[in-house]
């Protein structure tokens, strides 16, 4: 038998301090809660804004899939993104932290829906988030309820 975790989240601090992809990227992890997570990135105009001026919307993207795989880990499951729909509901035009915050609406056995909502520093919804994983495995030391 494998011998669960007792800080899960400081556990999946360290799993995901090797992802090149959030680390390269500026992904924060912020909070994690036993089926929900907040990540957040710092934008800056000259890495993350088009040629129009305003935050492109692959960076809403990528930080809103970053929270996905932090979620679904909270409940000990190994998950890929199988649908993602989000709504763009706000431009970021200035300087801000883009904050998104998850929780899980059904975890099955081989399928969970996450949903998420992104805000930015001064609490304006930038977008909403609704997605379907597939748990591709478990992470069997970390309990699905703590």
């Amino acid at each position: 038998m494998v011998e669960q975790v007792k800080d899960v989240p400081a556990y999946i601090r360290k799993m995901y301090g090797f992802n090149s992809f959030m680390n390269n990227f500026g992904v924060h992890i912020d909070e994690i809660t036993c089926g929900g997570a907040v990540v957040s990135i710092d934008i800056d105009p000259q890495k993350h804004f088009n040629h129009r001026g305003i935050c492109h919307g692959g960076v809403f993207t990528a930080l809103a899939d970053s929270v996905l795989g932090v979620t679904g880990a909270s409940v000990g499951a190994a998950v890929a993104t199988l649908n993602f729909s989000m709504n763009f509901i706000k431009g970021v035009h200035e300087p801000t932290t883009l904050t998104v915050r998850s929780h899980i609406k059904h975890s099955g056995h081989s399928t969970m829906v996450i949903e998420a909502e992104m805000t930015d520093s001064k609490k304006n919804l930038i977008g909403t988030i609704l997605t379907t994983m597939f748990v591709v495995d478990r992470f069997k030391e970390i309990p699905s309820k703590w």
